[in-house]
């Protein structure tokens, strides 16, 4: 039957989700902080191995053979070290951060009495001692470490257990930077929205949320995850549910043809909260794109319009003639004549009468995305009269979405 110490680690394990070699490496490592902090000398480089099953504590100073050195250069190597511990104390005492050392400045050859030790001397210890052979000599343990070290080997543990936890729940999430995720929504600061995904909180900015949608505390919800980072607090998560893409990720998992690749997403354009339009498109000639998308009865479409607070999506026909593309990017109007300036990648978009507000859209809209979509600059016009320029930028750049209402 395992000991009550392996338990204990077997349970810490399980809990934070870490392998039981990294727990056991982290207690060992605390341990050698805490001989230090009781037993140990400056220049003993401490290693420790701890049995879990016997609780049996074994400590060594660990250095590498290297050549013997002159007694003038060992005297030049303390002094040198100990003027950098008084610019240090002095730098501390002035209220500035010691000067590290810049890499590739330190000769890694030369000698240090806390990692190194002399052949000569090696030799005296183990006849067979050879440079560069890396040596285990075992140190006594006195006895039960006192309080200080105690402590101290507490806050080791915590801090590196803490770490490595972070690390893995890093590794996890950045696996999964861009997919949709499921999250429980916990509370508001401010205009930023705080999610519970599990193993980690996660935090919704205001940019990121749709325009008027409520967050309520508890409320599970579908959002994308924008991007996985290590801050100074560890793994910072960052949800969107304005984002193009999240749309796009909706359609792929909702729709199987357009997950199993045989419908394509050839553009999409958002406006968050108000409409999104998506262009499809398939090889197959036995696939109706659109229908597929749309489902029986508009079964699919609206499972996808009712994971985005009710937002119209207008799904249309990729088509290769740029003509023909942007008749279809302006449905649901109906459009008489497109005359294309291929020089100025613009278009000029002749409808009837009773289409033209229905083109341009509420705040031109409409012919918005239908810019955003083709990459087309659109000029509307109703049949018999000079065109009214309403018009998008050619871009294919997400419109910054309105403040979401608190």
């Amino acid at each position: 039957m395992p000991s009550p110490i392996e338990q204990a680690i077997r349970q810490i394990c399980e809990e934070k989700g870490l392998a039981y070699e990294s727990v056991l490496e982290t207690i060992q490592i605390a341990m050698a902080a805490a001989y230090r902090k009781d037993f140990g000398e400056k220049n003993q480089n401490v290693e420790v191995t701890f049995d879990p099953e016997s609780g049996e504590i074994k400590a060594y100073d660990v250095k590498t053979v290297v050549e013997d050195i002159s007694e003038e250069e060992l005297e030049a190597i303390k002094q040198a070290e100990i003027e950098r511990r008084e610019a240090a104390k002095a730098a501390r005492e002035a209220g500035q951060i010691p000067a590290a050392p810049v890499e590739g400045e330190e000769d890694e050859d030369r000698f240090n009495p806390k990692l190194h030790i002399m052949i000569t001397e090696a030799k005296t210890m183990k006849s067979d001692a050879d440079l560069g052979e890396v040596m285990k000599i075992e140190l006594p343990v006195p006895g039960e470490f006192g309080r200080m070290a105690a402590q101290t080997a507490k806050q080791v543990i915590t801090q590196k257990l803490r770490e490595a936890e972070r690390e893995i729940i890093f590794a996890e999430f950045k696996d999964q930077e861009g997919q949709v995720v499921m999250g429980s929504v916990q509370r508001k600061e401010g205009r930023i929205v705080l999610v519970d995904i599990g193993r980690t909180t996660a935090v919704v900015r205001g940019e990121d949320q749709i325009p008027g949608e409520r967050y309520n505390p508890g409320e599970r919800m579908k959002f994308l995850l924008k991007e996985v980072a290590i801050g100074p607090r560890g793994p910072e998560l960052v949800l969107s549910r304005s984002s193009e893409d999240f749309v796009r990720r909706l359609f792929e998992s909702e729709i199987p043809e357009i997950g199993d690749g045989d419908v394509q997403i050839k553009g999409l354009a958002r406006e968050a909260g108000s409409r999104t339009k998506i262009a499809v498109a398939t090889d197959n000639d036995s696939i109706d794109p659109i229908g597929a998308c749309i489902g029986q009865r508009g079964t699919r479409i609206q499972t996808i319009i009712s994971e985005i607070g009710g937002e119209k999506i207008d799904v249309i026909e990729w088509s290769d003639d740029a003509a023909s593309f942007i008749t279809h990017a302006l449905s649901p109007a109906k459009v008489l004549k497109v005359e294309l300036n291929q020089d100025e990648h613009s278009a000029v978009v002749t409808v009837g009468p009773d289409q033209l507000s229905l083109a341009i859209g509420r705040g031109g809209q409409n012919v918005r995305l239908a810019a955003k979509l083709s990459g087309w600059k659109i000029n509307v016009q109703e049949e018999g009269k000079p065109a009214d320029e309403v018009l998008a930028e050619e871009s294919t750049e997400t419109v910054a979405p309105e403040p979401a209402a608190e």
